[in-house]
């Protein structure tokens, strides 16, 4: 039962982080108009500023996402391709984004 429950989890959070990583496509998409329409340089990097904190906090969700599954079970598999993320990995993972 604590399995269906971790997966469900899991489900969600997937489920935000793409809808977060949506909404800086959307954002992006903005950029480049207001690049190509000739915007102020202070609108565009208002908006790059945007899209970049949007990035930002969807990769701390994915590895926080991925600590969480750590935790809650140590002996399974993190990353979807057989391979064991430990805690340095995740460590190194989040330091990268920083």
């Amino acid at each position: 039962m604590t399995t269906t429950v971790a997966t469900e989890s899991t489900s969600d959070a997937q489920r935000r982080i793409a809808n977060r990583l949506k909404r800086a496509r959307g954002q992006l998409n903005a950029v480049i108009d207001a690049v190509e329409s000739g915007a102020d340089c202070r609108t565009v990097v208002n908006q790059l500023a945007a899209v970049s904190s949007a990035l930002d906090r969807a990769g701390f969700a994915v590895i926080s996402t991925a600590m969480r599954d750590c935790a809650a079970d140590p002996d399974g598999k993190v990353d979807g391709s057989g391979e064991r993320l430990d805690f340095d990995e995740l460590e190194k993972l989040f330091l990268s984004l920083s």
